[in-house]
């Protein structure tokens, strides 16, 4: 028997995540991008020897995907120097695992990050909008933890309205109108997943199995919002998207 563990396209909380680890130590449990930091959180003792019943795939935060989504930002927006982030989970999760390699990221592009401007719940968001404009935001990445992927409209609308181009990690954001998305693919995520359990099914230990990372990621553009925002985004980022919105 093989358990999987879930945690997209919203980000399960730390309670249900400790809960899981809680309930058994003997079934072996398979992330499905149930994490994007377990050894923080205490679900294995490292990446290269998890150490117990529980492996698979991270969402991944890092540094080279922040620099990544930034970047694309950037390509399609033009000149910017100010990058709000709409933040929907722990202030404390943000400050231990997004705000270092977050900043490591913003530099390597010359940007500098504001905020993170916080959101509880969809009452939040546009008063977020409002203070991100008036701190001079140039641009959003969206979180989408919690309260963001199903208020993901929303927030595109509001991008729209305060003329804020914005990058999510989720291509449901720009399908459902905001700019641009980049991050790992979920389906890929989930086969590669697929492949772990069948490895413990053939007799592998989870304890010696490499927790990994995404290594299939998605650049989605919204061309009607582009349009929106008065964006003309450049013919080499489009040639490299995998889905362009018209």
């Amino acid at each position: 028997m093989v358990a999987y563990y879930f945690e997209l396209p919203v980000q399960v909380p730390t309670i249900i995540r400790e809960a899981a680890k809680a309930a058994t130590t003997k079934i072996p449990i398979v992330m499905d991008a149930g994490s994007i930091d377990p050894v923080g959180e205490g679900l294995i003792a490292s990446f290269a020897r998890p150490g117990g019943n529980i492996t698979g795939l991270t969402y991944s935060d890092s540094p080279e995907r922040f620099a990544k989504e930034l970047q694309v930002l950037k390509e399609a927006v033009g000149p910017i120097s100010r990058v709000a982030i709409l933040w929907d989970l722990d202030a404390e999760y943000y400050r231990r695992s997004w705000s270092p390699i977050m900043e490591r990221a913003a530099g390597q592009l010359g940007l500098r990050i504001l905020g993170p401007f916080q959101v509880r719940n969809a009452a939040d968001i546009e008063r977020a909008f409002v203070a991100m404009t008036e701190q001079g935001a140039e641009a959003v990445l969206v979180s989408a933890g919690s309260v963001g992927f199903p208020n993901r409209t929303r927030i595109g609308e509001l991008g729209v309205r305060h003329r804020l181009p914005i990058v999510a990690a989720f291509k449901e954001f720009p399908h459902a109108g905001s700019l641009i998305s980049y991050g790992p693919n979920r389906v890929a995520i989930s086969r590669r997943a697929a492949a772990f359990a069948g490895k413990i099914l053939k007799g592998s230990n989870p304890s010696e199995l490499p927790v990994e990372n995404p290594t299939t990621y998605d650049l989605v553009i919204n061309l009607k919002t582009a349009k929106a925002l008065g964006l003309t985004i450049p013919p080499a980022l489009l040639i490299r998207a995998d889905e362009v919105i018209e």
